[in-house]
């Protein structure tokens, strides 16, 4: 295994392909949930908990199951349908043992299984050829990206409640400028990790 090869997916998948700012997957939950650090953290470990696991189930499930019969075509279905479950599973747990978070995350929680940050990690897995070891890397490094930008995104945002706008500016119209600028700082990353080595 190429340590390398992986410190260079997970790079890739923390700044330079971020799935929230660069690819503008998972947007839901990004401004939804992003008003206080708390939430914002639990969301984005439930996302990471789903991504690793997700991709840990989909990927034998795409090379020995699908591919072999020649049902790659069914892909999407039965990754969302794995997602599913395993945003149920969350939910059960989350609702017994930490309440408080399961109360705070509210409707996005159920959200996490049409996630679309979710389902292109696990697509990207399998249409870069990735194996199960750099598979779980970049699920691992995307839900890292997603934390990252919600931790970030948490932090602007709890600034610009206490700064005091114009009125049209107030609200939604502030945090979606502060999310473009945001992501746009994003952009400075391009090749930092195909570079990283050389």
């Amino acid at each position: 295994m190429d340590f390398q090869a992986l410190v260079v997916i997970m790079m890739s998948a923390v700044l330079v392909n971020n799935y929230v700012l660069r690819q503008f997957l998972g947007i839901c939950p990004f401004l939804g949930v992003s008003k206080e650090l708390k939430n914002s953290v639990g969301m984005s470990l439930a996302i990471i908990f789903v991504m690793m696991l997700a991709s840990a189930v989909t990927w034998p499930i795409q090379r020995f199951l699908l591919d072999p019969h020649g049902m790659g075509f069914m892909q999407i279905v039965v990754f969302i349908l794995i997602i599913a479950v395993l945003v149920q599973f969350i939910e059960i747990v989350l609702k017994r043992y930490v309440p408080a978070l399961y109360k705070a995350l509210g409707v996005f929680l159920p959200l996490m299984t049409t996630n679309c940050a979710i389902l292109a990690v696990v697509i990207v897995n399998i249409n870069e050829g990735f194996t199960f070891i750099e598979a779980l890397t970049n699920a691992f490094g995307a839900g890292l990206g997603f934390l990252l930008a919600m931790v970030m995104f948490s932090g602007i945002r709890a600034y610009t409640e206490n700064a005091d706008p114009p009125e049209s500016f107030k609200g939604l119209p502030m945090a979606l400028i502060s999310a473009a600028i945001l992501s746009m700082s994003f952009f400075g990353f391009t090749g930092v990790a195909e570079n990283l080595f050389s």
